[in-house]
């Protein structure tokens, strides 16, 4: 990565290569934002002016340009790259595009001879759009650039140039400090520019559009540093994360198939992953105003039972506390507002002080030192050229005079979002009021700020165990290596190394099956044990509840046919709760813990957590709370509890499993992990280990 690229970002000159009508774009981009430098034109043959001179070559240029931009034929575009790396040049931005983007060997070929003829240049794309920078007032983008310069925001970083446009558009007052497109990344990617961006004072936090990760651990490392630098991330992503392991061979690669492997990626690096664009700008406007909330703890006040009544609505689906307003200032804002009033959260303060501003900032001051991590005040006004605001503007000059000092962050919200006008959007800002444009991505946007900092405050981070062979063909482990499957009995005994609990039991020939499970004691479960039946019961290979020498025997018979030996164990029958625990290993992020729910429940619940490395108990059993199953761990309907210390132990040996044998892991299914009454354990009754087989050295 290279380390510095002021050059080529806030660029003294700039060289403009090739195409007209697009050089033309950037020239007016950069006129728009007011850059200071030295722009000179090249083109083959466009004939010089009085205004502009055309250089035929970057070799005639009369110095090395800090930043430039190729716009010619693709075939051509190696050429000038080694061109810019002779004179000297600081950086460009390639927006041909006809590489790698094409799927082609072609493509391929051509962007291996851009990297090699670009040395150590850094450079954005190829198929890049460009990027703006408003702090130092440089544009290289072919496109209508919009915004003024300003001294302190978030950097927003796209891997699509219409997104990066659409951001650059918003009329919600985000204040951007630069706005990048990394078109292919085949040099300078999203991670490097959070890295080096990190270290700009004037970045206030990064907004990121995603369409896929080129390096999933430089991204973690980044996601840290910018955690370390109090700077948060927000993030939109596009498209699915395919794991490894999304084939029929197990539950848990059906569980974490999708989404979910990114999602864990978020919640535990710190990212607030935002399902839209308009969301994605409230959080970085909150961000922006004073970083991520220390929890989800919220109050949300207005003067309507409408807004109120909405507000809990809509938030229901949200990860959002609406704690009850503490007694000491609860009786305050009783005694303020009068007996008219009820005192709740959502708050409806009603109209009675509208026409009493001074007594209406009481109320505010009140609520906003009333413990909660953010207080928001609802109001949406009428338009400023068709309505009188006075009004409006001195409540909400109440609430901004209210919100200085107070240990709550304080945001203004509108219900939709064009009734904040840019005027208030300012007079908010400046005042260090967070304006939230849309009733339901500012309540995302608390949540998601509050997720943000309960993960920064747990501090684990994400260490990604990779998979050894991450190449074109990492999505199918089974291409680069052999792939096999343990026996249940095998598994079983390999995971109860690493302390796994697992029922007593023996493989024995089937004429032994019935003195066997005598010796055990009934109840007993009787298997098929073959590596090549990784789902029994499918195939009739699992007989429960043997309660007899008899029903044994006739059991040992019939599974003869599956398998010459079988496999004979206790059963357990107090459990009270089957967890799913599986290991998958996804070809971007590694091994990933699977925690759902067992048993014959598991599709059909599809209750489950993703984990990402390191899985401490900590991390466990907090992914165990955001499961519907771990009320049965609880005590469901009268029965016990369950041994939910026992169930996090075994979770964590099979982890250690996991670690241990990374190079080799190609999934772990343990399904399920039977839990019994509190102080009495654990039992892995069922497991699936397949690994793979490396070359000999």
């Amino acid at each position: 990565m290279p380390v510095d690229i002021q050059r080529l970002i806030a660029p003294r000159s700039i060289a403009l290569i090739g195409a007209t009508a697009w050089t033309d774009a950037v020239a007016a981009g950069n006129k728009a934002v007011g850059y200071p430098g030295v722009i000179r034109r090249v083109h083959p043959t466009r004939p010089s002016t009085a205004a502009t001179t055309y250089y035929r070559s970057v070799a005639d240029l009369p110095e090395a340009p800090d930043s430039a931009f190729i716009a010619v034929p693709n075939h051509e575009a190696p050429g000038v790259a080694a061109a810019l790396a002779a004179r000297g040049a600081g950086g460009f931005v390639c927006f041909t595009a006809g590489f790698s983007e094409t799927g082609s060997a072609a493509g391929d070929e051509l962007t291996r001879e851009l990297l090699r003829s670009a040395g150590d240049v850094p450079f954005f794309g190829p198929n890049c759009y460009g990027f703006v920078n408003f702090f130092d007032r440089a544009a290289m983008m072919p496109d209508q650039v919009v915004g003024p310069p300003i001294e302190r925001g978030v950097a927003l970083i796209c891997q699509s140039g219409t997104i990066a446009l659409t951001l650059m558009f918003n009329q919600r007052s985000l204040p951007i400090g630069c706005l990048f497109t990394v078109g292919n990344q085949s040099r300078l990617a999203v991670e490097d520019l959070i890295e080096i961006l990190c270290d700009d004072p004037r970045v206030t936090a990064f907004g990121l559009y995603l369409e896929g990760i080129k390096d999933a651990d430089a991204l973690a490392r980044a996601a840290d540093k910018a955690r370390v630098a109090g700077k948060p991330i927000a993030v939109v992503k596009s498209g699915r994360t395919a794991a490894a392991a999304r084939t029929a061979h197990s539950h848990t690669g059906a569980l974490a198939g999708a989404d979910s492997v990114f999602e864990a990626f978020c919640r535990q690096a710190g990212l607030a992953r935002c399902d839209t664009l308009a969301t994605l700008c409230e959080t970085l406007k909150l961000f922006h105003t004073g970083g991520v909330l220390p929890g989800r703890k919220v109050l949300v006040m207005g003067a309507s039972g409408g807004d109120m009544a909405m507000t809990a609505d809509v938030a229901r689906s949200l990860d959002l506390e609406f704690a009850p307003i503490p007694a000491e200032q609860a009786a305050i804002l009783q005694e303020q507002l009068t007996d008219r009033v009820t005192v709740a959260n959502p708050f409806d303060i009603h109209t009675y002080l509208w026409f009493d501003p001074p007594a209406l900032g009481r109320v505010f001051s009140t609520a906003l030192r009333a413990g909660y991590d953010a207080v928001g005040f609802m109001l949406d006004r009428p338009p400023e050229d068709r309505a009188d605001v006075s009004s409006y503007d001195v409540v909400i000059d109440e609430f901004i005079a209210a919100s200085h000092g107070a240990p709550s962050r304080a945001a203004l919200i509108a219900s939709l979002p064009e009734t904040i006008s840019e005027r208030i959007r300012k007079r908010c800002l400046d005042g260090g009021v967070i304006p939230l444009q849309g009733q339901r991505e500012a309540l995302e946007a608390l949540a998601l700020a509050g997720g943000v900092g309960d993960s920064w405050h747990a501090g684990a981070g994400v260490h990604l165990q990779l998979p050894a062979h991450r190449g074109p063909d990492s999505a199918n482990l089974s291409g680069i290596d052999p792939v096999y499957s343990l026996s249940e009995a095998a598994g079983k005994s390999a995971l109860a190394a690493f302390g796994v609990p697992i029922p007593a039991g023996k493989v024995v020939a089937a004429h032994a099956v019935a003195r066997t499970a005598a010796e055990l004691g009934f109840p007993v479960v009787i298997k098929a044990v073959s590596a090549h039946l990784e789902h029994k019961t499918e195939v009739g290979g699992v007989v429960l509840n043997v309660r007899s020498t008899a029903e044994a025997a006739a059991a040992a018979e019939r599974l003869a046919a599956l398998s010459e030996t079988l496999l004979v164990e206790q059963m357990t029958t107090d459990g009270v709760a089957e967890i799913l625990v599986g290991i998958i290993v996804d070809p971007q992020f590694g091994q990933v813990l699977v925690i759902g729910a067992g048993g014959v429940l598991t599709e059909l619940l599809a209750d489950s957590v993703s984990l990402l490395p390191p899985w401490t108990p900590e991390c466990i059993a907090a992914g165990i709370d955001r499961l519907k199953t771990a009320a049965l761990l609880q005590g469901y309907r009268g029965k016990p509890a369950g041994d939910r210390d026992a169930l996090i132990a075994a979770i964590v040996s099979v982890g250690r499993y996991a670690s241990e044998n990374q190079s080799t892991l190609v999934e772990i299914d343990v399904n399920p992990i039977i839990v019994r009454p509190a102080g009495k354990g654990v039992a892995a009754v069922d497991t699936m280990i397949r690994l793979k087989t490396l070359p000999h050295a």
